[in-house]
């Protein structure tokens, strides 16, 4: 009777070793207690003791558990996936990240009856588990090696020396953090990692997450969101506060949202620009940063995947000296950056353009561009006024809204000047039936519209691993292809699973899928007859014009992405 309450405060891999009589239980209650006093694992103090090699431990643990077993010196560390369990969990739960697989995250675990650290491990990454069990020293070199590395990126990324993080004036910005007492070190040292990391990842937005009892960072990639680190939740408060105040945000203000902007200078020819927005939640504040790297606006219309019909059809009608040129798609599709790639096609020495945003993303050297501001009376609408008097050659609308801006942008289009805007539509024909149904007159549009460009993004299939498939024409054919498709020799491409180590789960990076709509006589005439989406769609189909479904499938054919991207984008 002793040693019962001893024994009851043996792990769940001791009791696991004494049924497979490995152990005896006073060996294991003297381990156990040795373990405790010196504040080790049961498992390290076991193999430091040298009753049994890890070895067999190991063995025995995956044979008792019914998990597979792994030697981890036969393992390729160029496998190891892009998305790896945060340092800190990975060091406090012994656990190691091996490989995903059709969204199953396989990790390496020496002692599979610590059920916590699977659950911590399972929580942070948002997957499945499968536990693999590996040699307890070999897994300590492993997670020693990249926690060292990890480290040692961290160093190589600090601002401290290097890069300027703030708002408009840097310098006040620091004096204020310092008066606000908000210049913590680590909490510094973990923003600038988390924005490094975001801009080496490719990340869009950033989200800064506080709930009742943890807190989280999630970054978007490729237009999906990923949690990358759970930090404690004590440093919500101040890290909120930093970003504030770098953000020219009023930061004894918490009650209500906020929007700020901040940059970070990378170097001497490249700065990132950061547009801050903060919510009350009721367990703190959200923030949510959207990356803003200006030389998206450069990269040239080549880089943004309009085949060359669309490209031609688009550049032509932006060339002209007068028109209204739209771009829609739902929020993340990409319509500003290719309105900004026309602009800076358009932006010349000779010529006069003037944008109103809300707010103004990228900076272009050459443009006005004015931050609409509502709660002063800066609408759209007043800003085109505003405009008009301007002697302006070419105007940017960010966004039609209401009937008083459409009506502005068609007025300005019909007297001699290029404007371009976008809209919340699903596709080009259904633009100009939503244009209608704000109330806009038919001839108007008819005679001041000179092209509709509808748009989606679609991630793109990893050029590393992408693996090639073999399907059947009939399957085919239900997704969209026609006998005319298949012509010509394609090869029919989808991602790897897993992914592989320059990607995300076989994708890397996205890709547009376009439908560039031309007015012509034919349809101004359906639209002056007040003519439905539907009577646009087929007159449009009769003049060459491919629909987003069509496109997508052309970027299949191309081997740029996959059909499921292709039906996800385009499921009407």
């Amino acid at each position: 009777m002793a040693n019962a309450p001893t024994s009851n405060k043996l792990s769940g891999l001791a009791r696991t070793l004494i049924q497979e009589k490995l152990l005896s239980e006073d060996e294991a209650n003297a381990i156990q207690a040795q373990a405790t006093s010196v504040k080790n694992p049961f498992i390290s103090q076991l193999i430091t003791s040298r009753k049994l090699t890890a070895q067999v431990i190991a063995e025995a643990s995956a044979k008792a558990f019914g998990f597979p077993y792994f030697n981890l010196d036969a393992f390729n560390p160029d496998y190891l996936p892009a998305k790896k369990i945060d340092t800190k969990l990975m060091q406090t739960n012994r656990v190691l990240a091996l490989q995903v697989r059709n969204n199953i995250l396989y990790v390496a675990i020496s002692d599979p009856t610590n059920l916590h650290a699977l659950d911590s491990v399972q929580f942070q990454m948002g997957m499945a588990l499968s536990p693999v069990v590996v040699e307890d020293d070999k897994l300590g070199r492993w997670i020693d090696k990249i926690s060292e590395a990890s480290d040692t990126s961290m160093k190589s990324m600090s601002l401290d020396d290097d890069y300027d993080l703030g708002g408009d004036d840097v310098a006040s910005v620091e004096d204020e953090v310092q008066t606000q007492e908000v210049d913590d070190a680590p909490v510094v040292k973990f923003l600038n990692k988390m924005l490094l990391d975001a801009i080496n990842m490719g990340a869009s937005d950033l989200h800064f997450e506080p709930y009742e009892k943890f807190y989280r960072v999630r970054y978007r990639v490729d237009g999906i969101l990923r949690e990358i680190t759970q930090p404690p939740l004590a440093i919500k408060e101040k890290l909120a506060s930093r970003i504030k105040v770098i953000s020219s945000m009023d930061i004894s203000e918490k009650r209500i949202p906020q929007d700020g902007r901040m940059k970070l200078v990378l170097s001497k020819t490249r700065t990132i620009d950061f547009r801050v927005s903060t919510l009350p939640l009721i367990n703190g504040e959200k923030i949510v940063m959207r990356i803003l790297d200006p030389s998206s606006a450069t990269l040239g219309i080549e880089a943004l995947g309009y085949e060359p019909v669309q490209k031609e059809r688009l550049l032509s009608a932006v060339s002209r000296p007068y028109g209204l040129v739209l771009v829609t798609g739902p929020t993340g599709s990409g319509k500003t950056v290719s309105l900004y790639t026309c602009l800076n096609i358009l932006n010349s020495p000779d010529v006069n353009i003037a944008t109103a945003e809300d707010p103004c993303e990228i900076p272009l050297a050459g443009i006005n561009q004015v931050n609409v501001n509502d709660k002063q009376g800066l609408t759209f609408a007043a800003a085109l006024k505003s405009f008009l008097r301007q002697d302006p050659d070419i105007i940017m609308i960010g966004e039609i809204r209401d009937l008083e801006t459409a009506d502005m942008a068609i007025k300005a289009a019909s007297t001699g000047h290029m404007v371009l805007s976008t809209l919340h539509t699903n596709d080009a024909p259904s633009t100009l039936t939503r244009l209608l149904n704000m109330g806009v007159a038919p001839f108007n549009i008819a005679s001041a519209v000179s092209l509709i460009t509808a748009q989606r993004l679609a991630r793109r299939l990893c050029k590393n691993c992408k693996v090639p498939l073999d399907v059947p024409k009939e399957a085919l054919y239900g997704v969209g292809f026609t006998e005319d498709d298949f012509k010509d020799e394609w090869q029919l491409y989808g991602p790897k699973e897993g992914g592989c180590e320059l990607c995300n789960n076989g994708y890397k990076g996205r890709v547009g899928i376009y439908q560039v709509m031309p007015i012509t006589d034919a349809i101004s005439r359906i639209i002056m007859k007040s003519g439905t989406a539907h009577d646009i769609a087929d007159q449009a189909k009769l003049e060459g014009v491919k629909d987003l479904r069509q496109s997508g499938l052309m970027k299949v054919m191309q081997g740029l992405t996959s059909i499921e991207e292709v039906e996800a984008c385009t499921n009407e």
